[in-house]
């Protein structure tokens, strides 16, 4: 997936977060969690998702999160995390 040269990288370990996840700081002062992966995402996976956003609220009040995923999202888990207020930036492979 495509980085903006511009973004920059946040360490993970701040928010508690597993150091295998990539944070980036976009232009615009929000924040955008990059999933990486091949396999579908699920609700199992989705819960996971809204764990991490409660994490990096905790520390940073009032900031959008932006979660950008390249693998296949199940429409229940898209509807999940729509209703929890988390902005989806899917990319086709």
């Amino acid at each position: 997936m495509n980085v903006d040269k511009n973004m920059q990288k946040i360490n993970p370990k701040i928010y508690s977060i597993n150091s295998r996840t990539s944070i980036f700081r976009t232009t615009n002062g929000g924040v955008l969690v990059m999933i990486n992966r091949k396999s579908r995402i699920i609700m199992k996976d989705g819960h996971k998702i809204i764990e991490n956003v409660k994490k990096i609220n905790k520390i940073e009040k009032d900031v959008k999160i932006t979660i950008k995923i390249n693998a296949p999202l199940c429409s229940k888990t898209k509807t999940f995390l729509k209703k929890k207020g988390v902005f989806l930036d899917i990319v086709k492979p």
